[in-house]
């Protein structure tokens, strides 16, 4: 047990990682990409393990725009505050892996919107935020909130560019401080989950240092298989696992705005 972490979270995937499958979305944005919504995480590291077709991910982090190709068997990660934007080729499919599992299900995870969008709470909110259901109008509002985080990464894409760093420094800062509050919430998160995973192990090297195998007595294996198909994330459709230690995005019987989905 973690000290003041509350309830630790049972056997997590390795190193209380989050795991989801993606198929980039298809749809054309206004610059005539196909892809996804471009957005940073502030505290979590992201990697993309692709197991088929072909696309590519850009980024934006001050050392400037990157294309990076993806195909079979590339793997690629960015660090917090770098901005991502699934690019699709050709049945581009991904599975992700996500630092501090939870936290990203949380709000670690903010839309590249216009600057405008991003200086209102409450108006982020409501255009990050998608219709319950799945249907049609959980497609639209998916693809509404895709052109709309285009629209404010385009720009800072075009400053980088040309040199300029200061639009894209301002949108991080600005990340930033919409996201400020839910900290409190997130340190409890990465309590129960990542660092209580880190800690465990710290137990077991003290345990066998000692000759002590007591721990080896709860070895037990775990299997599980996706709980929702194909929902619509940030990058693409999405296939997630209902895993200790993370929030899944979809639950309808939560009051209020949904958590923004990866």
């Amino acid at each position: 047990m973690v000290s003041g972490a509350g309830p630790v979270l049972p056997h997590p995937l390795p190193g209380a990682v989050g795991l989801s499958h993606l198929s980039a979305y298809d749809w054309e944005a206004a610059d005539g990409i196909r892809g996804g919504s471009p957005h940073l995480h502030l505290v979590c590291t992201e990697a993309y393990v692709v197991t088929g077709g072909r696309g590519a991910v850009q980024t934006l982090s001050p050392d400037g725009f990157r294309d990076i190709p993806l195909e079979p068997g590339t793997v690629a990660w960015f660090t917090p505050g770098t901005v991502h934007r699934m690019v699709q080729g050709g049945g581009l499919r991904v599975t992700v892996l996500m630092q501090n599992s939870g936290l990203p299900e949380a709000g670690d995870a903010v839309f590249t919107f216009p600057p405008e969008v991003l200086a209102d709470p409450e108006a982020y909110a409501a255009a990050a935020s998608l219709p319950p259901g799945g249907g049609p109008e959980t497609e639209t509002a998916a693809r509404r909130r895709r052109d709309l985080a285009v629209e404010g990464y385009l720009p800072l894409r075009e400053a980088l560019l040309a040199g300029d760093p200061g639009p894209f420094r301002d949108f991080q800062r600005a990340a930033a401080r919409l996201v400020r509050d839910k900290v409190p919430a997130w340190r409890a998160l990465w309590r129960a989950g990542a660092l209580a995973a880190a800690t465990r192990t710290g137990g077991r090297l003290d345990a066998l240092e000692a000759g002590d195998t007591a721990h080896l007595d709860a070895a037990t294996a775990h299997e599980t298989r996706p709980t929702r198909l194909g929902g619509y994330g940030m990058c693409g459709r999405r296939d997630e696992y209902a895993l200790p230690g993370t929030t899944l995005p979809y639950e309808e019987k939560k009051p209020g705005p949904l958590p923004y989905e990866e």
